[in-house]
């Protein structure tokens, strides 16, 4: 099982429709998302930053990230790239971040 770590910006003051739409994740993508092997997704929000911080668990070499030719992650991109920093094909914008520090 891996653990991978990334961040994400988020654009100020979209904190409360960042969330409301998570709250109401789409079945699909939800199920693609555990079909991937990603388990114990968490996302937090440093609101002096608006920088997202990104926290999965995966079994295999996949994560989240590598679903990008996926329709249902491109609608989702789609749907969220009003709030967020994205790429010019609307994926976010993301950082990986490395791990320095696990306590099981």
């Amino acid at each position: 099982m891996q653990r991978i770590a990334f961040k994400m910006k988020l654009n100020k003051g979209q904190k409360q429709a960042y969330k409301s739409r998570h709250d109401k994740l789409w079945p699909e993508l939800k199920q693609l998302l555990k079909e991937a092997g990603v388990s114990e997704y968490s996302i937090f929000l440093d609101e002096d930053t608006d920088t997202l911080f990104a926290f999965q668990k995966v079994s295999g070499n996949n994560n989240s990230q590598d679903l990008a030719n996926n329709d249902i992650v491109k609608k989702w991109w789609d749907f969220m790239a009003d709030i967020m920093e994205v790429n010019p094909d609307n994926s976010p914008v993301t950082m990986p971040l490395e791990e320095l520090f696990y306590l099981d």
